[in-house]
This record gives C-alpha cells, sequence and structure tokens, in this order.
C-alpha cells in the first residue's frame, strides 16, 4: 500500500508491519515500552548492532533533540542513536548500527516509537527517508520516502510531520495515512511545532512571505498567518497547548511572542543589539519565563507576563479553559491573558522617554544570564525548581539554576560531557 503526492517532492509510505494495535484512536503498539534502563537491544530484521565498546573520539554527535516533555533527549550520532535521561542526567539507552548514524532522531514522550532520518554517511537509510522505528520489535514499523532531503521530524500521539526545505507533510499516526500538505516558504532548518495536548491540534510553521507563521488549527479548521517579523524565522517555540507562540528572526535581536488564536502580539523582549544567531527558543510549562541561545554564548532568561493553561489562578479558568472559549474572549479580553510580573525584566534608564528615542531605549532585556562557549549550538529546556537544562553540540550538557526573583548571573549546578559520560562536580 502506498500513498502518493502530487507534487516535486512527491513521497510514498511503504508499511513494513500490520502488528500495530490502537487505543482510542491512538498509534499504539502492542508492547508499548518507555526508557527506563540502560540496555543495547538485540538485532532485529533491520538494525546491525555493533558489539560494545568504550565511547572514544571517533563519535560524531548529528543531533541533539528533546522529547515532548522535556524529560529526555535524544542524540543522533555517527554510530547511531542515544537516549538520555535528564533528571538525573544519564544515558538510559543506545543503538549502534553498522551502516552509519542518524541526523534526526525524534522521540514519542517516553515510549520505544521513534522517528529517525539516516545521515549522508548512512549505507542503509538515508537523508530523504524518515524511518518509524518501533524499538521493542526491533524493527522498522514504517517508511515515507521523498525527493529531497529531510529537514526535520515532529511526533505526537496522533500525528506524524515530516518537514522538507519547502513542504510540509502531516499524517495520521495510526494508519499513517497522509491528511494536509502545507507549502512554505526556503525552510533549510526543518523549523516546525506541534502543540502535546490532546484537546488542541496545533502546527506552526514558516508562512510563504518572508518574517510570517503559519499557525494550523486542525481542530477549529483555522488557519491563522502572523506577521511576526521583517527578516526571516530563525527559532520558534509552542506551548503544550499550542495557545502561545514565540519566534525570532535571523536578526536575533527581537523575540517576540503571540497568541496564536487572533495573532495579537502579546510581549516583545530584546536579547541585545547586535545581529545574532537564535540556536533555540524555550518555554516554561507555565510560560512564566523565557530562555533563548545563540551563537554569542549567552543564553538569556526573560520575565513573562503570559497566563495560560495550568497557572494556579482561580479567575482566569473561564478565559484559558478551552481554545473554543479563548477563542471567543481573545479579541475582547486580551488583557486576561496578560499579568502584572512581579519579576519584571530590567528596562534602560531611559524608557520613561520611549515616546522620543528609539524603541531600543524602551526594550525589555534579559533577567538572567549564563554564558556558554561561543559558535556551538546548544538548545535549552526548563526543569523543575527554577533551573535550565543545556546540551550542547559539542556532547555538553549543563544545568543551572536562577533567581527568581533577583536574576542576574545563572549558578551552574551540573555539567556533564554525555557522550562520554564524565562528570566534573561543582
Amino acid at each position: 500500500m502506498a500513498f502518493g503526492c502530487s507534487s516535486a517532492d512527491d513521497c510514498s509510505f511503504i508499511p513494513m508491519t500490520t502488528a500495530v494495535s490502537t487505543s482510542q484512536g491512538l498509534f499504539t503498539p502492542a508492547g508499548f515500552g518507555v526508557y527506563e534502563s540502560s540496555m543495547t537491544g538485540p538485532s532485529g530484521p533491520y538494525v546491525h548492532p555493533e558489539p560494545e565498546s568504550d565511547d572514544n573520539d571517533e563519535t560524531e554527535l548529528y543531533s541533539v533533540s528533546w522529547n515532548q516533555d522535556y524529560g529526555c533527549f535524544a542524540a543522533g550520532t555517527s554510530c547511531g542513536f542515544r537516549i538520555y535521561n535528564c533528571d538525573p542526567l544519564k544515558e538510559t539507552f543506545r543503538r549502534d548500527l553498522k551502516s552509519g548514524g542518524f541526523k534526526i532522531v525524534e522521540m514519542l514522550f517516553r515510549c520505544n516509537i521513534l522517528a529517525l532520518v539516516g545521515s549522508k554517511m548512512n549505507s542503509q537509510y538515508p537523508p530523504n527517508k524518515v524511518i518509524i522505528w518501533d524499538d521493542h520489535q526491533s524493527r522498522c514499523i514504517g517508511e515515507f520516502s521523498f525527493r529531497s532531503e529531510v529537514r526535520s521530524v515532529k511526533l505526537r500521539r496522533d500525528r506524524v510531520v515530516v518537514v522538507l526545505e519547502h513542504k510540509i507533510y502531516v499524517y495520521n499516526f495510526m494508519d499513517l495515512k497522509l491528511l494536509h500538505q502545507i507549502e512554505t516558504s526556503a525552510n533549510p532548518r526543518g523549523l516546525c511545532y506541534l502543540s502535546q495536548h490532546l484537546n488542541t491540534s496545533v502546527l506552526v510553521c514558516p508562512g510563504l512571505r518572508r518574517g510570517q507563521v503559519r499557525v494550523e488549527h486542525f481542530g477549529l479548521n483555522v488557519t491563522k498567518l502572523i506577521n511576526a517579523h521583517d527578516s526571516q524565522i530563525a527559532s520558534m517555540t509552542l506551548t503544550m497547548d499550542g495557545l502561545i507562540l514565540a519566534t525570532a528572526s535571523v536578526r536575533g535581536t527581537l523575540i517576540r511572542i503571540f497568541n496564536t488564536m487572533d495573532g495579537t502580539r502579546l510581549q516583545e523582549v530584546r536579547r541585545g543589539v547586535d545581529k545574532a544567531g537564535i540556536y533555540s527558543i524555550a518555554l516554561s510549562p507555565h510560560v512564566q519565563w523565557l530562555a533563548a541561545s545563540s551563537d554569542k554564548g549567552t543564553v538569556h532568561i526573560f520575565s513573562l507576563r503570559v497566563r495560560v493553561v495550568g497557572e494556579d489562578h482561580s479567575t482566569d479558568s473561564a478565559v484559558v479553559r478551552g481554545p473554543a472559549l479563548f477563542h471567543q474572549n481573545s479579541s475582547n479580553s486580551l488583557d486576561a491573558l496578560l499579568s502584572s510580573s512581579t519579576n519584571a525584566n530590567p528596562g534602560s534608564s531611559l524608557s520613561f522617554m520611549k515616546g522620543v528615542l528609539p524603541k531600543y531605549f524602551s526594550s525589555e532585556w534579559s533577567f538572567a544570564q549564563f554564558h556558554l562557549p561561543e559558535c556551538i549550538q546548544f538548545i535549552t529546556a526548563f526543569g523543575s525548581q527554577n533551573t535550565l537544562m543545556i546540551a550542547g553540540m559539542d556532547g555538553s550538557f549543563y544545568r543551572c539554576s536562577f533567581d527568581p526573583v533577583n536574576g542576574g548571573m545563572m549558578v551552574q549546578q551540573e555539567y556533564i560531557r554525555f557522550l562520554k559520560t564524565e562528570t566534573r562536580p561543582i
């Protein structure tokens, strides 16, 4: 059985097994497992594990990506892939393959289902194919083939999303049937984010115009176009419920936060004045904080004034209880989405003259900072108790804490070379 797409990036899906069961309409293979213990699994029909060996300098890191709840991250290497638990930081699983490594490893929360895209050096899985891998069965259960290189893959419990440079394909996870095709502007970074709540189905990606973000509310059958920046989008992220979006452009000076229902800009914060490459943007679970990493070697944390699902404010519940009610209230009750934060970002001492001086002088600057090596790509995620996790393409993992009242320089709590599992005490 195959599903075709009529475009220059024609794709097909080749089911490799019928051993798929469903539960409440979600893709849930029998034996759904979790990554809890360190192991190298047995070989299966489509995998040829190498004997276990000590790490050496020849292992190259191709990618690092968080899972959907930021409790784990996956590392694609020149030898295969590895899964790490974040708290405490430890390697919980790995597979080393003779055929080569993976440039994309996308987890589905903590279960045994992974989406894999091979590197150019992988003799078995080329970079234009997406492999849906069931590690419980140690085999591929599905394969998508494309005419161009896959830039990223995103998963949620009911969807598989494949991002090419100019097009995005959305599939149903239960039967892997093609549901949607979305045209985008050039998207070499594979920018795309999905909501993860079951009662909201939201996808954000670059639009067709420069600086534009396209928001698909699939559950409401609504498409919203947000003109977020004047320059091309460099980074973005989305809350778990899909209602709040944060974006940065290739200039890297401003980060903007939007209401995805009506496109309203809720807040704008300034990373700096000089142009910078933004590697990642992260939002804390209750959207009280935003973190951004860049090629300048500094991670910035900003205080946000956005109220969303999960905050303990009884007066807010009527506004954010669900996406439909949110849509009814968003245009008339925008003030209900903004809170008066007691942890305000610092501004210029001349901000009182914001109507006269350039916009720079009225900017909101970062609340807390942490310094890293420059020009190394780092991705960030918020941990528990005012901590930030940082994983780098140099194989390093940092955990640092910040003062939620006074801000300032963050304190390093942990540093680990995760490819070599070397720990340096603080």
